[in-house]
């Protein structure tokens, strides 16, 4: 097998691809579909085109995407210029797009809708409208320096209003950078803050010369601008976004200045002459009424004796007085019988009187102790001598006074005959004395 008969895979990619580079016919292609798996990304865009029988690749580089005025939504048919080349990493062929518009719509118009309709929803077209002051003091002006638009607002501004003061703030109104330019100039006149009117505008044209006051930033610029502004955009049937953000719209720049300042000097001038004739004659008419009204007053009777005016009021003071008075007096003796109350419960519960207490109840006991003591040893010493008397009335001496006598031997009393023998010497004990004795005999009983 002879293998360089064979091509790799890369090789014929770069082959397929120079064949789609070299083809006249693939250069500038115009294709309209509908688009297809599209995902808004951060950079390039990759999504398909497609119809009912075909789909196809689509590359779209941000440089490119970044010039087009509406934004792609899924299943959107739109009209595209680009070329068709081959992708060598996959194999596959896809357009490179340069241009692309909404197949039906212009882009600008399908823009302007997409963009009214978001700010619509946020609310933007119905915030309060701030009210544009009569006699302004100075007027900001947002447009270009060299435009018919300044000339006209100068000149009637001069006409109606001469001492109102113009200030131009200089602004690119078409091409790419005029958006940002007109939004940083609103931004500036709002950090001066000394405006009281902001006229932006420029003259009419074309959808494509107008569609800087149509961006979103400019939109934005204007629904936060703290001074009231009014938009002279275009011509009378020309309407941009400005315009529906705008406090105010004019339809052209002449009708912008009328709307910012007084119909006329003279007539200002005029209708403030009138105000201060009426002004006048009212607060004279108002001045005598109260002078009436004064002396009216000054007649009655509170004036000419005033006294009367305090004397209920003296009154009502003493009888006050007197009840605060008797008042304090008996909150005095309820306080000090209460503290005398409160004194004798706390002596109850004193120390010093719970020992007084203690100390009676001790004497009381001592006395009582004595007392029966006393009594005790009376009674102990009745009991004493009765059993005296007792034991003398038994003593056996009582007995030997009247002739009686014991026996003993050997110091130990004889109770009985049988204790003794003949011959024993025995002690015989009288009241009187001891007799030693000789057992001669002994008879029994």
């Amino acid at each position: 097998m002879d293998r360089s008969q064979y091509l790799t895979v890369s090789e014929l990619t770069k082959y397929l691809k120079m064949k789609f580079d070299r083809d006249p016919y693939l250069h500038t292609v115009y294709l309209t579909g509908e688009l297809s798996n599209f995902r808004l990304r951060q950079r390039h865009q990759y999504f398909s085109l497609k119809d009912d029988n075909a789909v196809i690749d689509a590359v779209m580089f941000e440089h490119q995407f970044r010039k087009i005025k509406f934004t792609p939504e899924q299943g959107m048919k739109v009209c595209v210029v680009g070329h068709v080349s081959l992708y060598e990493k996959s194999g596959r062929y896809q357009i490179y797009i340069d241009q692309m518009e909404p197949d039906g719509l212009g882009s600008l118009y399908l823009a302007f809708e997409q963009l009214k309709k978001k700010l619509s929803a946020e609310g933007l077209f119905n915030l309060p409208k701030k009210r544009i002051p009569m006699f302004p003091k100075r007027i900001a002006v947002v447009t270009s320096i060299d435009g018919a638009v300044i000339r006209d607002i100068n000149t009637t501004v001069r006409r109606r209003y001469p001492i109102a003061q113009v200030v131009l703030y200089p602004t690119v109104v078409q091409g790419d950078k005029a958006a940002a330019d007109i939004a940083r100039q609103i931004n500036r006149a709002n950090e001066r803050g000394d405006f009281d009117t902001l006229i932006i505008g420029r003259g009419g044209g074309s959808l494509e010369d107008l569609w800087p006051f149509n961006e979103e930033i400019v939109a934005r610029a204007i629904a936060n601008s703290k001074i009231p502004v009014i938009s002279s955009v275009g011509h009378e049937t020309d309407t941009t976004i400005a315009d529906l953000v705008a406090d105010q719209r004019a339809a052209t720049p002449t009708a912008a200045a009328e709307l910012a300042t007084p119909v006329k000097l003279s007539d200002v001038l005029m209708t403030i002459r009138d105000n201060q004739n009426r002004l006048f004659n009212t607060m004279k008419t108002q001045i005598s009424f109260d002078r009436q009204q004064l002396n009216k007053q000054l007649q009655s009777y509170i004036f000419q004796q005033p006294t009367r005016l305090y004397e209920n009021y003296a009154q009502k003071v003493d009888q006050l007085t007197q009840q605060l008075n008797q008042s304090a007096q008996n909150r005095m003796r309820d306080a000090r019988v209460n503290v005398e109350r409160l004194g004798a419960k706390l002596m109850n519960y004193s120390p010093l009187h719970r020992v007084q207490q203690q100390s009676q109840l001790v004497a009381q006991l001592q006395k009582q102790l004595v007392s029966a003591t006393v009594a005790n040893q009376n009674e102990r010493k009745q009991q004493v001598t009765s059993l005296i008397k007792q034991l003398d009335s038994l003593s056996p001496l009582k007995i030997m006074s009247r002739g009686y006598t014991y026996v003993t031997s050997d110091e130990k009393v004889v109770n009985h005959a049988q204790q003794l023998t003949v011959g024993q010497n025995v002690q015989l004990h009288f009241d009187d004395g001891d007799v030693q004795a000789e057992i001669k005999k002994i008879k029994e009983h």
